[in-house]
Protein backbone atom coordinates (compact mmCIF):
# COMPACT_ATOMS: atom_id res chain seq x y z
CA UNK A 1 0.00 0.00 0.00
CA UNK A 2 3.07 2.34 0.64
CA UNK A 3 4.30 1.43 -2.65
CA UNK A 4 1.40 2.58 -4.47
CA UNK A 5 0.57 5.91 -2.47
CA UNK A 6 4.02 6.80 -3.18
CA UNK A 7 3.28 5.73 -6.99
CA UNK A 8 0.31 7.81 -7.25
CA UNK A 9 2.09 10.92 -5.47
CA UNK A 10 4.59 10.54 -8.06
CA UNK A 11 2.77 10.52 -10.60
CA UNK A 12 0.52 13.31 -9.64
CA UNK A 13 3.91 15.56 -9.28
CA UNK A 14 4.91 14.74 -12.74
CA UNK A 15 1.24 15.90 -13.87
CA UNK A 16 2.00 19.43 -12.16
CA UNK A 17 4.96 19.82 -13.55
CA UNK A 18 3.70 19.51 -17.06
CA UNK A 19 0.94 21.87 -16.56
CA UNK A 20 3.61 24.12 -15.11
CA UNK A 21 5.85 24.00 -17.22
CA UNK A 22 5.45 22.68 -20.36
CA UNK A 23 1.82 24.14 -21.47
CA UNK A 24 2.98 27.85 -21.13
CA UNK A 25 5.66 26.96 -23.85
CA UNK A 26 2.61 25.80 -25.90
CA UNK A 27 0.60 28.68 -25.53
CA UNK A 28 3.87 31.09 -26.52
CA UNK A 29 3.51 29.03 -29.75
CA UNK A 30 2.27 31.70 -31.92
CA UNK A 31 4.26 31.08 -35.71
CA UNK A 32 2.89 31.92 -39.17
CA UNK A 33 0.09 32.89 -40.61
CA UNK A 34 -2.91 30.45 -41.33
CA UNK A 35 -3.92 32.10 -45.00
CA UNK A 36 -0.39 31.06 -46.51
CA UNK A 37 -0.54 27.47 -44.93
CA UNK A 38 -3.77 26.68 -45.85
CA UNK A 39 -3.34 26.64 -50.24
CA UNK A 40 -0.20 24.39 -49.85
CA UNK A 41 -1.57 22.13 -47.78
CA UNK A 42 -0.61 18.20 -48.66
CA UNK A 43 -4.30 16.86 -50.16
CA UNK A 44 -2.69 13.24 -49.61
CA UNK A 45 -2.69 13.55 -46.13
CA UNK A 46 -6.35 13.19 -46.59
CA UNK A 47 -6.41 9.84 -48.35
CA UNK A 48 -3.49 8.18 -45.68
CA UNK A 49 -5.47 9.45 -43.07
CA UNK A 50 -8.18 7.46 -45.04
CA UNK A 51 -6.51 4.51 -45.76
CA UNK A 52 -4.97 4.17 -42.38
CA UNK A 53 -8.18 4.34 -40.46
CA UNK A 54 -10.29 2.14 -42.29
CA UNK A 55 -6.89 -0.36 -42.60
CA UNK A 56 -6.99 -0.32 -38.39
CA UNK A 57 -11.17 -0.22 -38.31
CA UNK A 58 -10.68 -3.56 -39.94
CA UNK A 59 -7.58 -4.96 -38.07
CA UNK A 60 -9.37 -4.14 -34.95
CA UNK A 61 -13.21 -5.84 -35.52
CA UNK A 62 -11.40 -8.99 -37.11
CA UNK A 63 -8.75 -9.64 -33.91
CA UNK A 64 -11.99 -8.75 -31.56
CA UNK A 65 -14.31 -11.32 -33.02
CA UNK A 66 -11.37 -13.54 -33.07
CA UNK A 67 -10.71 -13.06 -29.00
CA UNK A 68 -14.34 -13.68 -28.29
CA UNK A 69 -14.83 -16.77 -30.87
CA UNK A 70 -12.05 -18.42 -29.27
CA UNK A 71 -13.16 -17.11 -25.55
CA UNK A 72 -16.74 -17.97 -26.04
CA UNK A 73 -15.79 -21.82 -27.59
CA UNK A 74 -13.52 -22.32 -24.34
CA UNK A 75 -16.59 -21.37 -21.67
CA UNK A 76 -18.70 -23.96 -23.69
CA UNK A 77 -15.97 -26.83 -23.10
CA UNK A 78 -15.74 -25.54 -19.35
CA UNK A 79 -19.50 -25.52 -19.29
CA UNK A 80 -19.72 -29.05 -20.46
CA UNK A 81 -17.37 -30.56 -18.14
CA UNK A 82 -19.13 -28.56 -15.14
CA UNK A 83 -22.38 -30.12 -16.35
CA UNK A 84 -21.07 -33.24 -15.57
CA UNK A 85 -20.53 -32.45 -12.33
CA UNK A 86 -23.35 -29.88 -11.06
CA UNK A 87 -25.93 -28.77 -14.40
CA UNK A 88 -27.29 -26.51 -11.90
CA UNK A 89 -23.93 -24.41 -11.39
CA UNK A 90 -23.10 -25.15 -14.96
CA UNK A 91 -25.95 -23.21 -16.28
CA UNK A 92 -25.55 -20.38 -13.37
CA UNK A 93 -22.06 -19.78 -14.34
CA UNK A 94 -21.97 -19.97 -17.95
CA UNK A 95 -25.12 -19.60 -19.77
CA UNK A 96 -25.58 -15.55 -19.36
CA UNK A 97 -21.68 -14.84 -19.97
CA UNK A 98 -22.37 -17.05 -23.44
CA UNK A 99 -24.98 -15.15 -24.93
CA UNK A 100 -23.25 -12.16 -23.47
CA UNK A 101 -20.10 -12.89 -26.17
CA UNK A 102 -22.80 -13.76 -28.30
CA UNK A 103 -24.61 -10.09 -27.89
CA UNK A 104 -20.88 -8.60 -28.61
CA UNK A 105 -19.75 -10.72 -31.41
CA UNK A 106 -23.50 -9.62 -33.29
CA UNK A 107 -22.51 -5.65 -32.72
CA UNK A 108 -19.34 -6.26 -34.01
CA UNK A 109 -20.82 -7.05 -37.22
CA UNK A 110 -22.65 -4.01 -37.01
CA UNK A 111 -21.28 -0.54 -37.82
CA UNK A 112 -19.68 0.60 -34.51
CA UNK A 113 -21.70 3.15 -32.33
CA UNK A 114 -20.41 7.15 -32.06
CA UNK A 115 -17.29 7.71 -29.89
CA UNK A 116 -18.04 9.27 -26.78
CA UNK A 117 -15.07 11.51 -26.06
CA UNK A 118 -15.48 12.21 -22.26
CA UNK A 119 -14.82 8.06 -21.98
CA UNK A 120 -10.93 8.93 -21.59
CA UNK A 121 -10.51 5.16 -20.55
CA UNK A 122 -12.10 3.68 -23.14
CA UNK A 123 -9.87 3.56 -26.20
CA UNK A 124 -8.37 6.73 -26.11
CA UNK A 125 -5.10 7.28 -28.04
CA UNK A 126 -3.70 10.68 -27.97
CA UNK A 127 -2.36 10.39 -31.98
CA UNK A 128 -5.87 9.76 -32.92
CA UNK A 129 -7.09 12.48 -30.51
CA UNK A 130 -4.64 14.88 -32.69
CA UNK A 131 -5.91 13.63 -35.72
CA UNK A 132 -9.60 14.59 -35.03
CA UNK A 133 -8.71 17.54 -34.20
CA UNK A 134 -6.38 18.47 -37.37
CA UNK A 135 -9.77 17.48 -39.47
CA UNK A 136 -11.91 19.10 -36.80
CA UNK A 137 -10.51 22.40 -37.56
CA UNK A 138 -9.91 22.20 -41.43
CA UNK A 139 -13.70 21.30 -41.69
CA UNK A 140 -14.23 24.56 -40.65
CA UNK A 141 -13.93 26.33 -44.23
CA UNK A 142 -13.68 30.18 -42.54
CA UNK A 143 -10.49 29.32 -41.05
CA UNK A 144 -9.36 28.29 -44.04
CA UNK A 145 -10.33 31.30 -45.92
CA UNK A 146 -13.05 28.79 -48.13
CA UNK A 147 -12.77 25.72 -49.49
CA UNK A 148 -13.24 24.00 -53.04
CA UNK A 149 -16.31 21.17 -52.96
CA UNK A 150 -13.34 18.61 -53.23
CA UNK A 151 -11.55 19.26 -51.06
CA UNK A 152 -14.43 19.76 -48.05
CA UNK A 153 -15.59 16.18 -48.85
CA UNK A 154 -12.20 14.54 -48.69
CA UNK A 155 -11.87 16.23 -45.00
CA UNK A 156 -15.53 15.07 -44.43
CA UNK A 157 -14.68 11.98 -45.70
CA UNK A 158 -11.42 11.66 -43.46
CA UNK A 159 -12.66 13.00 -40.44
CA UNK A 160 -15.62 10.41 -40.29
CA UNK A 161 -12.92 7.55 -40.83
CA UNK A 162 -10.82 8.60 -37.67
CA UNK A 163 -14.40 9.09 -35.53
CA UNK A 164 -15.27 5.26 -36.76
CA UNK A 165 -11.83 4.00 -36.01
CA UNK A 166 -12.45 5.43 -32.41
CA UNK A 167 -15.71 4.18 -31.80
CA UNK A 168 -14.33 0.69 -33.15
CA UNK A 169 -11.17 1.22 -30.74
CA UNK A 170 -13.37 2.48 -27.72
CA UNK A 171 -15.66 -0.57 -28.45
CA UNK A 172 -12.73 -2.96 -28.36
CA UNK A 173 -11.62 -1.41 -24.72
CA UNK A 174 -15.22 -1.92 -23.73
CA UNK A 175 -14.79 -5.87 -24.77
CA UNK A 176 -11.20 -5.79 -22.96
CA UNK A 177 -13.05 -4.70 -19.55
CA UNK A 178 -15.69 -7.29 -20.22
CA UNK A 179 -12.79 -9.76 -20.62
CA UNK A 180 -11.27 -8.67 -17.85
CA UNK A 181 -13.83 -8.76 -15.54
CA UNK A 182 -15.26 -11.94 -16.83
CA UNK A 183 -11.60 -13.96 -16.16
CA UNK A 184 -12.51 -12.64 -12.32
CA UNK A 185 -16.03 -13.96 -12.43
CA UNK A 186 -14.95 -17.27 -13.33
CA UNK A 187 -11.88 -17.64 -10.60
CA UNK A 188 -13.56 -16.81 -8.14
CA UNK A 189 -16.84 -19.50 -9.57
CA UNK A 190 -14.45 -22.27 -10.35
CA UNK A 191 -12.02 -22.24 -7.42
CA UNK A 192 -14.27 -24.81 -5.73
CA UNK A 193 -13.86 -27.01 -8.16
CA UNK A 194 -11.23 -29.43 -9.42
CA UNK A 195 -9.36 -29.84 -12.84
CA UNK A 196 -10.29 -26.28 -14.60
CA UNK A 197 -6.67 -25.38 -14.41
CA UNK A 198 -5.50 -25.78 -17.50
CA UNK A 199 -9.30 -24.14 -18.93
CA UNK A 200 -8.39 -20.61 -17.00
CA UNK A 201 -4.80 -20.54 -17.90
CA UNK A 202 -6.07 -20.56 -21.86
CA UNK A 203 -8.77 -18.33 -21.23
CA UNK A 204 -6.29 -16.00 -19.44
CA UNK A 205 -3.36 -16.07 -22.07
CA UNK A 206 -6.08 -15.30 -24.65
CA UNK A 207 -7.39 -12.42 -22.86
CA UNK A 208 -3.71 -11.20 -22.07
CA UNK A 209 -3.24 -11.51 -25.68
CA UNK A 210 -6.02 -9.85 -27.09
CA UNK A 211 -5.02 -6.39 -24.91
CA UNK A 212 -1.75 -6.75 -26.03
CA UNK A 213 -2.84 -7.00 -29.85
CA UNK A 214 -4.99 -3.69 -29.09
CA UNK A 215 -1.64 -1.98 -28.11
CA UNK A 216 0.22 -2.61 -30.58
CA UNK A 217 -1.99 -1.49 -33.23
CA UNK A 218 -2.27 1.77 -31.45
CA UNK A 219 1.56 2.11 -31.72
CA UNK A 220 1.45 0.91 -35.24
CA UNK A 221 -1.29 3.87 -35.65
CA UNK A 222 1.66 6.24 -34.55
CA UNK A 223 3.50 5.70 -37.77
CA UNK A 224 2.93 9.08 -40.01
CA UNK A 225 3.85 9.22 -43.79
CA UNK A 226 5.75 11.70 -45.46
CA UNK A 227 2.49 13.73 -46.06
CA UNK A 228 0.69 13.12 -42.88
CA UNK A 229 3.96 14.22 -40.84
CA UNK A 230 4.21 17.62 -43.03
CA UNK A 231 0.42 18.46 -42.82
CA UNK A 232 0.85 17.93 -38.92
CA UNK A 233 4.07 20.38 -38.78
CA UNK A 234 2.06 23.03 -40.96
CA UNK A 235 -0.82 23.08 -38.62
CA UNK A 236 1.51 23.28 -35.86
CA UNK A 237 2.69 26.73 -37.01
CA UNK A 238 -0.86 28.11 -37.52
CA UNK A 239 -1.56 30.13 -34.28
CA UNK A 240 -5.88 29.44 -34.73
CA UNK A 241 -5.00 25.90 -34.78
CA UNK A 242 -3.38 25.67 -31.14
CA UNK A 243 -6.09 27.69 -29.89
CA UNK A 244 -8.52 25.12 -30.97
CA UNK A 245 -6.34 22.10 -30.19
CA UNK A 246 -6.30 23.86 -26.65
CA UNK A 247 -10.02 24.24 -26.46
CA UNK A 248 -11.26 20.87 -27.95
CA UNK A 249 -8.81 18.27 -27.40
CA UNK A 250 -9.86 15.46 -25.38
CA UNK A 251 -7.34 16.34 -22.34
CA UNK A 252 -8.38 19.72 -22.43
CA UNK A 253 -11.84 18.99 -21.95
CA UNK A 254 -10.93 16.80 -18.68
CA UNK A 255 -9.20 20.13 -17.18
CA UNK A 256 -11.43 22.58 -18.30
CA UNK A 257 -8.96 24.32 -20.75
CA UNK A 258 -11.99 25.16 -22.78
CA UNK A 259 -13.16 27.38 -20.25
CA UNK A 260 -13.02 30.99 -20.71
CA UNK A 261 -9.79 32.49 -19.81
CA UNK A 262 -6.48 31.16 -20.78
CA UNK A 263 -5.11 30.09 -17.44
CA UNK A 264 -6.13 26.10 -16.75
CA UNK A 265 -8.95 25.27 -14.31
CA UNK A 266 -6.94 23.49 -11.62
CA UNK A 267 -9.11 23.65 -9.11
CA UNK A 268 -8.97 20.77 -6.39
CA UNK A 269 -5.49 19.65 -7.38
CA UNK A 270 -2.90 19.97 -4.96
CA UNK A 271 -0.02 21.98 -5.02
CA UNK A 272 3.33 20.59 -5.63
CA UNK A 273 4.40 22.02 -2.10
CA UNK A 274 1.26 20.50 -0.23
CA UNK A 275 1.70 17.04 -1.27
CA UNK A 276 5.56 17.28 -0.37
CA UNK A 277 3.93 18.07 3.25
CA UNK A 278 1.48 15.79 3.20
CA UNK A 279 3.85 12.95 2.34
CA UNK A 280 6.22 14.75 4.77
CA UNK A 281 3.67 14.11 7.27
CA UNK A 282 2.88 10.42 6.62
CA UNK A 283 6.46 9.36 6.47
CA UNK A 284 8.54 11.13 8.10
CA UNK A 285 6.70 12.73 11.22
CA UNK A 286 7.81 15.74 10.00
CA UNK A 287 10.88 15.59 12.56
CA UNK A 288 14.30 16.97 11.07
CA UNK A 289 14.90 14.04 9.05
CA UNK A 290 11.88 14.11 7.23
CA UNK A 291 13.27 14.88 4.28
CA UNK A 292 15.84 12.72 4.30
CA UNK A 293 12.91 9.59 4.92
CA UNK A 294 11.04 10.68 2.21
CA UNK A 295 13.71 10.37 -0.43
CA UNK A 296 14.67 7.16 0.57
CA UNK A 297 10.94 5.76 0.25
CA UNK A 298 10.52 7.54 -2.81
CA UNK A 299 13.61 6.26 -4.63
CA UNK A 300 12.72 2.76 -3.07
CA UNK A 301 9.19 2.72 -4.76
CA UNK A 302 10.86 4.29 -8.04
CA UNK A 303 13.54 1.18 -8.44
CA UNK A 304 10.28 -1.42 -7.84
CA UNK A 305 8.49 1.25 -10.17
CA UNK A 306 11.00 0.61 -12.49
CA UNK A 307 11.08 -3.33 -11.87
CA UNK A 308 7.86 -4.00 -12.67
CA UNK A 309 7.99 -1.99 -15.77
CA UNK A 310 10.99 -3.69 -17.26
CA UNK A 311 9.51 -6.77 -16.22
CA UNK A 312 5.89 -6.43 -17.43
CA UNK A 313 6.59 -3.26 -20.19
CA UNK A 314 3.07 -3.53 -21.96
CA UNK A 315 0.51 -4.00 -18.54
CA UNK A 316 -1.11 -0.99 -18.10
CA UNK A 317 -3.94 -2.46 -15.46
CA UNK A 318 -3.28 -4.72 -12.26
CA UNK A 319 -6.18 -6.93 -13.55
CA UNK A 320 -4.02 -7.74 -16.82
CA UNK A 321 -0.73 -8.70 -14.97
CA UNK A 322 -0.42 -12.40 -16.61
CA UNK A 323 -0.21 -15.16 -14.80
CA UNK A 324 2.44 -16.70 -17.28
CA UNK A 325 5.51 -15.91 -19.39
CA UNK A 326 4.62 -13.48 -22.19
CA UNK A 327 5.53 -14.22 -25.61
CA UNK A 328 6.17 -10.99 -27.23
CA UNK A 329 6.20 -12.43 -30.29
CA UNK A 330 2.79 -13.46 -30.74
CA UNK A 331 0.67 -10.33 -31.77
CA UNK A 332 3.76 -9.81 -33.92
CA UNK A 333 1.97 -10.27 -37.48
CA UNK A 334 4.46 -12.40 -40.02
CA UNK A 335 5.32 -9.26 -41.88
CA UNK A 336 6.62 -7.36 -38.53
CA UNK A 337 8.91 -10.32 -37.64
CA UNK A 338 10.99 -10.25 -40.80
CA UNK A 339 14.21 -8.11 -40.30
CA UNK A 340 16.22 -7.55 -43.96
CA UNK A 341 19.89 -6.59 -43.85
CA UNK A 342 23.00 -6.49 -45.78
CA UNK A 343 26.77 -6.86 -45.06
CA UNK A 344 29.86 -7.10 -46.11
CA UNK A 345 33.35 -9.25 -46.31
CA UNK A 346 36.89 -8.69 -47.23
CA UNK A 347 39.56 -10.75 -47.84
CA UNK A 348 43.04 -10.27 -48.69
CA UNK A 349 44.49 -11.49 -51.99
CA UNK A 350 46.32 -14.37 -52.21
CA UNK A 351 48.33 -16.78 -54.85
CA UNK A 352 44.90 -17.96 -56.17
CA UNK A 353 42.10 -15.35 -55.43
CA UNK A 354 42.36 -11.60 -55.71
CA UNK A 355 41.15 -9.42 -53.03
CA UNK A 356 37.54 -9.90 -52.86
CA UNK A 357 34.31 -8.37 -50.93
CA UNK A 358 31.47 -10.39 -50.25
CA UNK A 359 28.11 -8.21 -50.65
CA UNK A 360 25.23 -10.31 -48.89
CA UNK A 361 21.68 -9.62 -48.09
CA UNK A 362 19.62 -11.23 -45.98
CA UNK A 363 15.96 -11.73 -44.66
CA UNK A 364 15.41 -12.69 -40.81
CA UNK A 365 12.75 -13.91 -38.60
CA UNK A 366 12.20 -13.06 -35.20
CA UNK A 367 10.56 -16.23 -33.30
CA UNK A 368 11.51 -15.01 -30.09
CA UNK A 369 12.01 -11.70 -28.62
CA UNK A 370 15.47 -12.76 -28.40
CA UNK A 371 16.45 -14.63 -31.22
CA UNK A 372 15.86 -14.77 -35.25
CA UNK A 373 16.85 -17.27 -38.13
CA UNK A 374 17.34 -16.21 -41.82
CA UNK A 375 19.10 -16.94 -45.16
CA UNK A 376 20.82 -14.84 -47.40
CA UNK A 377 23.22 -14.76 -50.31
CA UNK A 378 26.50 -13.40 -51.56
CA UNK A 379 28.04 -11.78 -54.94
CA UNK A 380 31.72 -11.95 -54.42
CA UNK A 381 33.50 -9.10 -56.27
CA UNK A 382 36.64 -9.47 -56.97
CA UNK A 383 38.92 -6.12 -56.88
CA UNK A 384 42.28 -6.81 -57.69
CA UNK A 385 45.81 -7.64 -56.70
CA UNK A 386 46.41 -4.22 -55.36
CA UNK A 387 45.79 -0.35 -55.69
CA UNK A 388 48.27 -0.80 -59.04
CA UNK A 389 46.37 -3.35 -60.36
CA UNK A 390 42.79 -2.81 -59.72
CA UNK A 391 40.38 -4.85 -61.90
CA UNK A 392 36.74 -5.83 -60.91
CA UNK A 393 35.68 -9.21 -61.47
CA UNK A 394 33.12 -11.60 -61.28
CA UNK A 395 34.43 -14.44 -58.10
CA UNK A 396 31.58 -16.43 -57.02
CA UNK A 397 28.38 -16.85 -55.06
CA UNK A 398 27.47 -17.48 -51.90
CA UNK A 399 24.18 -18.71 -50.37
CA UNK A 400 24.00 -18.61 -46.53
CA UNK A 401 21.92 -19.72 -43.31
CA UNK A 402 22.09 -18.26 -40.13
CA UNK A 403 20.83 -18.43 -36.26
CA UNK A 404 21.04 -15.49 -34.11
CA UNK A 405 20.76 -15.74 -30.16
CA UNK A 406 20.97 -12.90 -27.78
CA UNK A 407 23.69 -13.73 -25.09
CA UNK A 408 23.77 -10.19 -22.96
CA UNK A 409 23.40 -6.67 -23.59
CA UNK A 410 23.67 -5.89 -27.23
CA UNK A 411 25.84 -9.39 -27.63
CA UNK A 412 24.76 -12.09 -29.92
CA UNK A 413 25.60 -15.33 -30.59
CA UNK A 414 25.78 -16.14 -34.16
CA UNK A 415 26.38 -19.11 -36.03
CA UNK A 416 25.38 -20.73 -39.33
CA UNK A 417 25.96 -23.07 -42.37
CA UNK A 418 27.26 -21.79 -45.63
CA UNK A 419 27.74 -22.87 -49.49
CA UNK A 420 30.31 -20.65 -51.19
CA UNK A 421 30.68 -20.79 -55.42
CA UNK A 422 34.50 -19.37 -54.69
CA UNK A 423 35.69 -19.62 -58.57
CA UNK A 424 35.58 -17.15 -61.34
CA UNK A 425 32.93 -17.42 -63.18
CA UNK A 426 31.37 -15.47 -66.55
CA UNK A 427 28.26 -17.26 -67.21
CA UNK A 428 25.16 -18.93 -65.25
CA UNK A 429 26.13 -22.46 -66.41
CA UNK A 430 29.29 -22.58 -64.74
CA UNK A 431 27.72 -22.29 -61.49
CA UNK A 432 25.89 -25.59 -61.59
CA UNK A 433 29.47 -27.93 -61.54
CA UNK A 434 28.81 -28.54 -58.03
CA UNK A 435 32.68 -29.81 -57.50
CA UNK A 436 33.34 -25.77 -57.44
CA UNK A 437 31.11 -25.20 -54.60
CA UNK A 438 32.55 -25.85 -50.56
CA UNK A 439 30.43 -25.96 -47.34
CA UNK A 440 31.55 -23.54 -44.30
CA UNK A 441 30.15 -23.99 -41.01
CA UNK A 442 30.27 -20.68 -39.02
CA UNK A 443 29.76 -19.57 -35.45
CA UNK A 444 31.01 -16.61 -33.40
CA UNK A 445 29.68 -13.57 -32.09
CA UNK A 446 28.12 -10.40 -32.78
CA UNK A 447 27.48 -6.85 -31.66
CA UNK A 448 24.98 -4.36 -32.72
CA UNK A 449 24.19 -0.93 -32.26
CA UNK A 450 21.65 1.72 -33.11
CA UNK A 451 22.24 4.05 -35.65
CA UNK A 452 19.05 5.49 -35.80
CA UNK A 453 15.07 5.09 -35.02
CA UNK A 454 15.12 2.43 -38.21
CA UNK A 455 18.42 1.91 -38.84
CA UNK A 456 20.72 -0.72 -36.42
CA UNK A 457 24.20 -1.82 -37.29
CA UNK A 458 26.21 -5.20 -36.05
CA UNK A 459 29.69 -6.07 -36.25
CA UNK A 460 29.94 -10.29 -37.16
CA UNK A 461 33.40 -12.03 -35.97
CA UNK A 462 33.23 -15.49 -37.29
CA UNK A 463 35.02 -19.05 -36.96
CA UNK A 464 34.86 -21.18 -39.71
CA UNK A 465 35.08 -25.31 -38.87
CA UNK A 466 35.79 -26.43 -42.43
CA UNK A 467 38.27 -24.04 -43.84
CA UNK A 468 40.75 -27.11 -43.69
CA UNK A 469 38.52 -28.93 -45.86
CA UNK A 470 38.86 -26.38 -49.09
CA UNK A 471 41.20 -26.72 -51.72
CA UNK A 472 42.66 -24.10 -52.19
CA UNK A 473 42.42 -23.25 -48.72
CA UNK A 474 40.53 -20.10 -47.45
CA UNK A 475 40.45 -17.79 -43.86
CA UNK A 476 38.89 -19.65 -40.89
CA UNK A 477 38.47 -15.65 -39.37
CA UNK A 478 35.59 -13.66 -41.22
CA UNK A 479 34.65 -9.91 -40.48
CA UNK A 480 31.21 -8.96 -41.30
CA UNK A 481 30.40 -5.28 -41.15
CA UNK A 482 26.34 -4.98 -41.84
CA UNK A 483 23.26 -3.16 -41.15
CA UNK A 484 19.67 -4.43 -40.28
CA UNK A 485 16.32 -2.30 -41.30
Amino acid sequence: MRIAYLLMMALLLQWQHFYAQELPALERNQPDSIGKASWQFPEKYFSQVSGKSQRFEKKVNKRSQQALERLAHQEKRMQARLAKIDSVAAKNVFSRSIDSMGNLQARLKQKAGKYDPSKLDAGYTGYLDTLQNSLSFLKDSKSLGGQSKVLQEKVNGSLQSVQQLQAQLQQAEQIKAYIRERKQQLKEQLAQYTGFTKDLEKFNKEAYYYGQQLKEYKELLKDKKKAEAKALEMLKKVPAYNDFLQKNSQLAGLFNFSAAGSAPNLEGLQTRAQVEQLIQQRLGGGGPNAQAAVSQQMSQARERFNELKDKFPDVDNAADMPGFKPNEMKTKSFLQRLEFGCNMQFARSTQYFPTTSDIAGQVAYKFHKNGSAGVGAAYKLGLGTGFNNIRFSHQGLGLRSFLDWKLKGSFYINGGFEENYNAAFTNAEQLRNINNWQGSALIGISKKYKVSSKLKGNIILLYDFLYNQHVPRTDPIKLRLGYNF
